[in-house]
């Protein structure tokens, strides 16, 4: 008989299969753990087959993975716990900003069912080549950005992607190591919201790869705070620094005089990353020049520099550039 204590400091007395069952069980999802399809909370799982027949056996991807990303200087996850915050926009202008500033930059679209960041970064349309060194990323007019989705992949706009978990990860893996991305300062995740299965896919992938961390993006309304205090203790329980967090659509920039009007109660990301303890990266307000400039498939910072959202984007670059450099 064996006894073990979980995180909490709770005793568990049993042998070690049984005691890890109880560890699963308490931080969720076992995939990294010899209980792997094998829990309770693995019935009713779309991969649990995968779980199953892959435990304890190493990844056979994860060679030519790492291969690819050690290429890669600096990767970071842009989150969000909630849709329609902005995230995708926030990334996409992210990855510009570093590039403006002579950076080599990739923009990896891990949204498989809501890819945006073609029509962002104005590559909508254009077709990913396969060469003898994997599928080449289609460059962005905007400074050079590679691009990488499954909007690039797709017969037509209209079409649905409607995966279950094992095949969105298999894409993902296929991003990571049969994209030929070549030698970049930053590689940047774009991902869906929540914490889900493609989340779990890149940060197990880049376990071994030094995954510099994440940036969380959120609105100030309450409810929307409570989706990012789950995104930032899915960062800590998958051991993901957290960079910062940002408040997107903090507000009204009227684009005639510039003035901020509130749209929600102000400063709710900033008192959560107070209460977290984690750095608070600034705000970006709403500005119709910026939703105008990502549709019609041009450069909002080079197009308005001086604009309040365009500072705060290229004030979160800098931020960025500092914490992933210490």
């Amino acid at each position: 008989m064996e006894v073990s204590t979980t995180a909490s400091g709770a005793q568990m007395d049993g042998t070690p299969d049984e005691s890890e069952g109880l560890i699963a069980r308490a931080i969720g999802c076992p995939s990294d753990s010899n209980m792997a399809g094998k829990a309770d909370i693995c019935r009713g799982c779309p991969g649990r087959e995968l779980c199953t027949r892959t435990a304890g056996s190493a990844d056979p991807d994860q060679p030519a993975i790492d291969i690819r990303m050690n290429a890669c200087r600096h990767k970071v996850m842009v989150v969000s716990g909630k849709g329609g915050v902005g995230k995708s926009s926030v990334a996409a202008n992210l990855a510009i900003a570093l590039a403006m500033k002579g950076h080599k930059v990739g923009l990896c679209d891990l949204d498989i069912c809501g890819p945006s960041i073609p029509t962002l970064l104005s590559v909508r349309g254009q077709e990913v080549v396969s060469s003898q060194f994997g599928w080449k990323p289609l460059v962005s007019p905007h400074f050079g950005v590679k691009v990488m989705s499954i909007g690039l992949l797709l017969d037509s706009d209209k079409a649905a992607v409607v995966w279950r978990g094992p095949r969105k990860s298999g894409i993902i893996k296929r991003f990571l190591k049969d994209t030929f991305w070549g030698r970049l300062d930053y590689l940047i995740f774009d991902t869906p919201p929540g914490t889900s299965d493609e989340h779990l896919t890149v940060v197990s992938a880049l376990k071994s790869v030094n995954l510099e961390g994440a940036v969380v993006v959120g609105t100030p309304q309450l409810l929307a705070l409570d989706t990012v205090r789950k995104e930032i203790t899915f960062c800590r329980k998958m051991a993901v620094p957290v960079l910062g967090l940002v408040e997107n659509l903090s507000g009204f920039a009227c684009p005639c005089c510039e003035e901020v009007t509130p749209l929600f109660d102000r400063g709710g990301v900033a008192t959560l990353a107070e209460e977290c303890k984690l750095p608070f990266l600034g705000t970006v307000p709403v500005d119709t020049r910026l939703s105008s400039c990502e549709e019609a498939g041009s450069n909002f910072l080079e197009a308005h520099p001086e604009c309040g959202a365009a500072v705060a984007i290229q004030s979160l670059c800098e931020q960025v550039q500092e914490r992933v450099a210490r």
